[in-house]
C-alpha cells in the first residue's frame, strides 16, 4: 500500500501515497481482518476481489485503474491468525524521477496477530503487517516495502451495529518516505445494518508521517455494501481526502488523493 516515492538523493514530491490491508484499503479480506467484530472462527478462509480503483488511506495505488486482489487466512481456536494479501499495483512505476529505473507493479501483504473479546459487546485486535513490493529499484533507492504493528477495537451494541478504532504504527521507513519509521495511522469506522444483507459503512483516518509533514492528510469514506448468501458480496463508496494536490500528483498528472467512487466485487470463501 502507498505512499508518496522518495529516493535517498531526493527530496522533490512525486507522490502516490497510500492499502488494503488493509487494506480496504487492504481490501476485503485484510479489512475484516483486522476489525473484525466477532469472536475469531478457527480454520482457513479467504476471499478474491475485482475493484475499480485499489484506494489505500484515500489514495490510489493503482493509478485510478481496477485491480484484481486475494487474501487467505488461518485462525485458530486461541485467537491468534496469520494471513497473505496481494493485489496489482501501479503507484511505484508511476512515480518516477526521469532516468529513474523503476519495475515493481505487485503488493503482498503478510500479516499475524491475535484476536480476542473483553465481556459481551468489546473485541480486540493485535499484530504486525508487512507490505512487500517485489522489484527492480535503482541504486539509492529508498525501500518502499514497509512494516507497521497495529492495534484495534471494535464494540457491537447490537447484532447490527460496529464501530472500531484501530491504530497503525511504521517500525520501518513508511512505504519510501525517508527518514519516516515512527509514522502511525488512525483510523475509526462504523457499520449498521440497516436491512438484512445492507450495511452502511463509514470510515475516517489520519496519517501522520515523521519528518515528512508537508504530506501528512486525513480521509473519509462512506459507502454501503451487500451481501449474499452466496458468499459474493457488493461494495460502493465515495472517497476523498484532504491531501495536497501538488503532492499527490504523478508523473501521468492524476491526482491520486482526489475524491473518487469505487465499485467492488467480492467472494468469500
Amino acid at each position: 500500500m502507498s505512499s508518496h516515492l522518495k529516493t535517498e538523493n531526493h527530496n522533490a514530491a512525486h507522490a502516490v501515497h497510500a492499502h488494503a490491508v488493509a487494506k480496504a484499503t487492504l481490501a476485503l479480506a485484510l479489512a475484516c481482518a483486522a476489525l473484525a467484530a466477532t469472536q475469531a472462527r478457527a480454520g482457513t478462509t479467504g476471499s478474491i476481489s475485482l475493484t475499480s480503483d485499489y484506494l489505500f488511506r484515500g489514495v490510489s495505488q493503482t493509478n485510478q485503474e481496477p485491480a484484481l486482489q486475494g487474501g487467505i487466512e488461518y485462525a485458530h481456536d486461541s485467537g491468534f491468525y496469520v494471513g497473505a494479501w496481494g493485489s496489482n499495483i501501479s503507484w511505484l512505476s508511476d512515480t518516477v524521477v526521469v532516468g529513474d529505473d523503476i519495475s515493481s507493479s505487485l503488493e503482498l501483504d503478510g500479516y499475524l496477530g491475535y484476536r480476542g473479546k473483553a465481556g459481551e459487546i468489546f473485541s480486540y485486535d493485535v499484530g504486525v503487517l508487512t507490505y512487500y513490493y517485489p522489484g527492480d529499484y535503482p541504486s539509492g533507492f529508498n525501500s518502499p516495502n514497509t512494516t507497521e504493528i497495529y492495534l484495534g477495537g471494535t464494540l457491537a451494541p447490537s447484532e447490527t451495529v460496529s464501530v472500531g478504532l484501530k491504530y497503525s504504527y511504521a517500525v520501518t521507513d513508511l512505504f519510501g518516505y525517508a527518514d519516516s519509521d515512527g509514522s502511525g495511522y488512525i483510523d475509526a469506522n462504523l457499520n449498521w445494518t440497516f436491512q438484512p444483507g445492507w450495511t452502511l459503512n463509514l470510515h475516517g483516518g489520519k496519517q501522520w508521517i515523521e519528518n515528512n509533514e508537508a504530506f501528512e492528510y486525513t480521509d473519509w469514506k462512506l459507502g454501503v455494501t451487500k451481501t449474499f448468501e452466496s458468499g459474493f458480496s457488493v461494495a460502493a463508496a465515495y472517497s476523498d481526502t484532504d491531501a495536497e494536490k501538488a503532492l499527490y500528483t504523478n508523473a501521468h498528472n492524476n491526482f491520486l488523493a482526489d475524491s473518487a467512487f469505487t465499485l467492488t466485487v467480492s467472494k468469500a470463501f
